[in-house]
C-alpha cells in the first residue's frame, strides 16, 4: 500500500508540474484577438489608469513582476495607485487562458 501511495503521489506531482508549464505557454496570437474586442477599451487610451499598449516605461515594472503576477490580476482584478483593473478587462465570459493570451500579446507589444 505505501509503494502505491508514493507512486500515486509521484505520478500527481508530474502532472501538475507539466500543467503548470502548459498554462505558462500562452498564445499571443489569440491575445491580439482579445486585446482588440475586450482589453483595448482601456489600455489603448489609458482609460481608468490603464498601462497603454506599446508604453514600455509603464510597463516595465509590470512584466518584472512575471507573467504569474500579470495574468493573476488580470483574471482576478486589481486595484493599484495608478489605477484599476476589472476582473478578466470586465467580460466575465473569458477563460483564464484567454486572459493569459491578451496579456502576453500585451506584454510583447510593450517590451
Amino acid at each position: 500500500m505505501s509503494r502505491f501511495l508514493s507512486a500515486a503521489f509521484c505520478a500527481l506531482f508530474i502532472v501538475s508540474v507539466g500543467s503548470t508549464e502548459a498554462k505558462a505557454a500562452y498564445d499571443e496570437a489569440k491575445g491580439q484577438a482579445v486585446y482588440e474586442t475586450t482589453c483595448a477599451v482601456c489600455h489603448k487610451v489609458g482609460i481608468m489608469g490603464a498601462t497603454k499598449l506599446g508604453d514600455k516605461a509603464g510597463w516595465k515594472p509590470r512584466i518584472d513582476k512575471g507573467m504569474t503576477v500579470l495574468v493573476d490580476n488580470a483574471v482576478k482584478g486589481f486595484k493599484g495607485a495608478a489605477g484599476v483593473m476589472p476582473p478578466k478587462g470586465g467580460k466575465a465570459t473569458l477563460t483564464e487562458a484567454e486572459v493569459g493570451n491578451a496579456v502576453a500579446y500585451m506584454v510583447k507589444q510593450s517590451k
